[in-house]
C-alpha cells in the first residue's frame, strides 16, 4: 500500500470551470478530492506540501474551484494557485461545524467535506482574504511583538512568585519598567537565581520597544498611503485582534 501511486491532477481531465477540488494542508502532505459538474468524486490523492509540488500539480489544470482551510500553509498555497488563475476559497474552518466537530476527522474526510461545501456554497466555509504579501512583513512584526510580550509577561509572573514564595512582595511598577526597578528589591538569597531572568526581562524590553518603533513607522507609512489609507491605531486594533484569535469571516490575515 507505501508504494501504491498517487493519482495526479496534470493527468486527471478537469473541464474549464465544472470540477471542485478540496485541499486538507498538512506539514508533508496536502490530500485532495475532486469533485465532477454532479458533485461525485472523480479522484483522491496526495502530494507533497511544498510549493513545488503544489505547482507540479496545478500548472496547467483547467481553471477551478479550490477550497481549503485557512492555516499556516493557507497563505502561500493560495497565492499560487491564484497566480495560476484558480478561484481559490481559503475556509474558516472554526466557523464550520461540519469541519470543526465531524466525528470522522481525516485529512482524505477534510479534503471532501471542503470540496463539497464549496461546490453548494462557498459562503458555507465563511471564507477570509489574506493579506498581500507586500504587507505581511508588517504583520510578522506585530505578530513577533506580541510574542515577545507574552514572553515577558510570564517571566514577570514568575519572577513575582518565586519571590512570595519566601514571604516577601516585589513593589508594584509599570511593565516596561519592571526589571530596571526591581533589580534592587530582589531578596538578597534570590539574587543570583533570578538576575538572569531580570536579564531576560530587560533585553525583551529592549526589543518590543524597538518592534513598537518600527511598527510606528509603518503606521505612519500606511497612514499616507491612499490604496490602504491605514492609520497607525488601526495598526494596533490588528494586533488586539490578533492576540484575540479573531477569525471571523471576511478576517484578513
Amino acid at each position: 500500500m507505501k508504494n501504491q501511486q498517487q493519482p495526479s491532477l496534470r493527468t486527471i481531465c478537469v473541464a474549464p470551470g465544472q470540477a471542485t477540488i478540496g485541499l486538507d494542508l498538512g506539514d508533508k502532505f496536502t490530500h485532495f478530492c475532486i469533485l465532477d459538474a454532479e458533485g461525485s468524486v472523480s479522484a483522491e490523492g496526495r502530494f507533497r506540501s511544498t510549493p513545488d509540488a503544489l505547482r507540479e500539480q496545478f500548472e496547467g489544470v483547467s481553471r477551478c474551484r479550490i477550497a481549503l482551510e485557512v492555516g499556516t500553509h493557507s497563505r502561500w498555497v493560495s497565492g499560487i494557485l491564484e497566480d495560476l488563475a484558480h478561484e481559490v476559497i481559503v475556509a474558516n474552518a472554526r466557523k464550520v461545524r461540519l469541519i470543526k466537530e465531524s466525528d470522522n476527522k481525516t485529512d482524505k474526510m477534510d479534503a471532501r467535506t471542503l470540496a463539497r461545501l464549496a461546490r453548494v456554497d462557498p459562503s458555507l466555509l465563511s471564507p477570509i482574504s489574506h493579506r498581500s504579501q507586500k504587507l505581511y512583513p508588517d504583520l510578522a512584526k506585530l505578530r513577533a511583538r506580541d510574542l515577545l510580550v507574552r514572553s515577558r509577561t510570564k517571566l514577570i509572573n514568575a519572577v513575582r512568585g518565586i519571590v512570595k514564595a519566601t514571604g516577601a512582595r516585589l513593589p508594584s511598577c509599570s511593565t516596561p519598567a519592571f526589571a530596571k526597578k526591581m533589580e534592587d528589591e530582589l531578596p538578597t538569597e534570590l539574587r543570583e537565581s533570578l538576575s538572569p531572568l531580570i536579564e531576560t526581562i530587560s533585553h525583551l524590553t529592549q526589543q518590543i520597544a524597538t518592534y513598537d518603533r518600527q511598527l510606528e513607522i509603518i503606521a505612519k507609512n500606511q497612514s499616507r498611503n491612499s490604496e490602504t489609507s491605514t492609520s497607525a491605531g488601526c495598526w494596533y486594533d490588528h494586533g488586539a485582534a490578533i492576540r484575540a484569535n479573531d477569525r471571523g469571516p471576511g478576517t484578513i490575515r
